[in-house]
């Protein structure tokens, strides 16, 4: 038997909000090929965001392909997949013939509002069995939204025809032929025990879903089927949230750990360990799992991160060529406040359905309502922050950060908020990293973050208490 002396490799596909990379790791863990394909998001009315799942699927398929044919051409043999995807886009699709019935509804989407306040009263139990808000960016709300609005949506799905779930099960079934869905994305679908990990027949009845009606639970570490490229086939390893997948790419699964993301939205994230008991204001959450081990998130989410420039691109009438807010915000100072509404307000607040707030601004003065919007998503991390640190035994002396909303001008704000220095991590794409950690079976690594930048804080006491007394007053006035 001849045997091949062709190099391992692994592909990572990582499906975001504004676009889809693909990557090709070496066993090592180096980027042999990546390439990106960009989509977009599609605005119908007031707080209303989607975008069009065919698109984003057809995406997948074209840079699995050129993954594939790189490795072709390049004497690579592909071992295993990995999928990692937004979370909280939801969506109905038909079982059988993968035939999509609605767009993806975003995550930024809070267009099921009416229906997640009409089980206000039901808001605690929620949050006590899934470790999620009950919020109309999540499943629940909107399943009932949709089904209400279409009747044949509501038999189709009934009767098993048609699938509601994240779009990540709709990429994998589609790519695989089964319909499965991973546990650290299905915990944003206000459906899933957080104790026993499966779909809990409570929650299930408030929110009138039929257990037939959902793809199949899965690990995150898991046999999901193979994936068949041109004449190429390999297994799909792990599915598994976006912003999981970066805490994995920063520190591993080492529990303790603490890192934050900033890209579309942003997230500080914590591994508790073993343990999934909640976090008054946060969401809990799987955050990686096998057939023999299960770690738990606790995350604040911030869902204004650098969509909300995009935003104010569209506020302020400027080119997306001309924003470059970070340079806008650098030699700028600001006494004001802005309240990112437009997306609804995520951890630890959990409020949907509002607009945008200024307080103390120069309307006339972009810059510096472009600084006091970068602002806001230190106030945010500050606020999230103030609830982990008491979930922390040892203060970090400094907290690694990745995504492309990790810029300068923010990280030296946060240092000043939190008191704490920020690292920026040197390598890009640190969510694939995690991804390819997984794949190679190096997650429990105890690897040192790499930093290229580390901000100290600068700002002196009074001010920094002055600063965040400004901010939860506006947040009382909005």
């Amino acid at each position: 038997m001849k045997l091949s002396n062709k190099k391992s490799s692994y592909i990572v596909l990582d499906q975001g909000t504004s676009g889809t990379k693909a990557f090709l790791f070496s066993k090592n863990g180096h980027v042999l090929f990546s390439k990106k394909v960009k989509h977009s998001l599609y605005k119908p009315a007031p707080h209303n965001v989607e975008c069009d799942p065919s698109i984003i699927l057809n995406a997948c398929i074209s840079l699995l392909h050129s993954m594939v044919e790189f490795a072709d051409d390049n004497q690579l043999s592909i071992i295993s997949a990995g999928l990692t995807v937004q979370r909280s886009t939801f969506m109905f699709w038909e079982k059988d013939s993968g035939k999509i019935r609605t767009p993806a509804i975003s995550w930024q989407d809070s267009r099921a509002k009416k229906e997640a306040d009409e089980k206000q009263d039901l808001a605690d139990f929620i949050w006590g069995k899934t470790g999620t808000p009950l919020s109309a960016h999540f499943g629940g709300p909107k399943y009932v939204h949709f089904t209400r609005q279409d009747s044949s949506l509501k038999s189709d799905t009934e009767n098993g025809k048609v699938l509601f779930g994240p779009i990540s099960a709709f990429i994998s079934h589609q790519l695989t032929g089964n319909p499965f869905l991973d546990e650290s994305i299905a915990c944003r679908s206000l459906f899933v025990n957080l104790e026993t990990s499966d779909w809990d027949d409570a929650l299930l009845d408030i929110f009138d879903m039929p257990r037939n009606g959902l793809p199949e639970l899965r690990p995150t570490i898991a046999k999901y089927g193979h994936i068949k490229i041109r004449a190429c086939s390999f297994p799909l390893k792990t599915v598994i949230g976006d912003q999981q997948a970066a805490l994995i790419g920063q520190t591993g699964l080492n529990p303790g750990a603490l890192a934050m993301n900033f890209g579309t939205s942003g997230s500080v994230q914590f591994n508790g360990g073993s343990k999934p008991g909640g976090t008054t204001g946060l969401i809990s959450s799987v955050l990686a799992s096998d057939d023999s081990f299960r770690h738990y998130l606790f995350e604040g989410t911030i869902n204004a991160c650098n969509s909300l420039f995009y935003h104010l691109e569209d506020v302020l009438n400027i080119s997306h060529k001309d924003m470059k807010w970070d340079q806008r915000c650098e030699n700028q100072n600001t006494d004001g406040i802005y309240i990112p509404g437009f997306a609804g307000l995520a951890s630890p607040y959990w409020v949907s359905g509002i607009t945008d707030f200024m307080y103390n601004l120069d309307e006339n003065n972009q810059n510096e309502i472009v600084r006091a919007g970068m602002e806001s998503i230190g106030f945010l991390t500050a606020d999230i922050y103030e609830i982990i640190s008491k979930k922390v035994d040892t203060a970090p002396k400094m907290i690694p950060a990745s995504g492309g909303g990790a810029r300068p001008v923010l990280l030296q704000f946060l240092a000043d908020l939190l008191h704490i220095s920020m690292g920026h991590t040197a390598m890009k794409d640190r969510t694939a990293y995690g991804v390819y950690k997984i794949l190679s079976e190096k997650a429990f690594d105890q690897e040192m973050v790499e930093c290229d930048q580390i901000f100290t804080p600068q700002m002196n006491e009074e001010n920094r208490k002055t600063k965040l007394d400004q901010w939860h007053s506006a947040l009382k006035q909005a």
